[in-house]
């Protein structure tokens, strides 16, 4: 690993900018502090504190302070030497992406280390650094990983409660739109994380559902089939009947007979 330039908790006044229309000649690693601007794609973003961002060589550089607020960061110019860019790419550690994790304390020290190392005379600075360069990009996967599965545990336990509330009152439930709705997901997206948690279609879910309310009906009630398949969320007694039957391989009243 080859540090170019490597700097720990530099602070600059509110005119600070970097305008680098073809990069920096190198990799560069930010730990941004404060709130910040980056222009990517012609586009100005907002940065918030604690955030990683990993410029691309050759990529253009544009960031800059919030207007009358000072600008503090840590950062790491670097290149790779042999094969430490394959290694690199095991971390999937997106370029000029904003990456925002909720402390960079870890982060920040590994970088005030490089720094230390490479103005130092240690006999293996180089090996130091490189094993400090390498577990922060860990810690940055780390931390994204676990981000990403806190987003979707959010999003299952979200998922559970819909299927909850849909095995004890199934009519309330008559397509994916609504359940979507309801969760303020996309149908596409909606259907992907329901087969990913439970391992099987909101529709064919839906359809066990009303399936197993109607057993129940059936077995403890003197209801009509016809009432029944209302109660279950159903237009048509004759839709009721054929996925009941689809599902049981017996009509309603087979059914109620049979349990008898």
């Amino acid at each position: 690993m080859i540090i170019n330039n490597v700097g720990f908790n530099h602070c600059h006044d509110a005119d600070f900018y970097i305008d680098r229309p073809n990069g920096s000649g190198d990799y560069l690693l930010l730990l941004i502090k404060t709130k910040s601007i980056f222009t990517l794609n012609e586009s100005d973003i907002i940065v918030p504190p604690n955030t990683v961002f990993l410029y691309k060589k050759g990529t253009p550089q544009f960031y800059r302070c919030m207007p009358q607020q000072t600008f503090s960061n840590d950062f790491v110019h670097f290149d790779f030497e042999n094969n430490e860019k394959q290694l690199f790419d095991e971390f999937n550690i997106p370029f000029n992406t904003p990456i925002t994790l909720k402390k960079l304390n870890l982060l920040s020290f590994f970088i005030k280390s490089i720094t230390y190392e490479n103005y130092s005379y240690n006999k293996n600075k180089d090996k130091n650094i490189f094993s400090y360069m390498t577990l922060m990009f860990s810690k940055i996967d780390e931390e994204m990983r676990f981000e990403r599965e806190l987003a979707f545990d959010s999003k299952y336990e979200k998922l559970s409660i819909i299927r909850g509330k849909m095995y004890s009152r199934p009519y309330d439930f008559h397509s994916v739109e609504e359940a979507a709705h309801e969760l303020r997901m996309s149908k596409s997206l909606f259907q992907h994380n329901y087969k990913k948690k439970f391992g099987t279609t909101f529709i064919k879910d839906l359809i066990n559902s009303r399936t197993a309310y109607a057993k129940m009906l059936l077995t403890t009630t003197n209801m009509t089939i016809e009432a029944i398949a209302i109660q279950c969320g159903y237009k048509t007694y004759v839709h009721f009947a054929k996925q009941f039957r689809e599902q049981t391989g017996l009509t309603p009243s087979e059914y109620r007979k049979s349990y008898k």
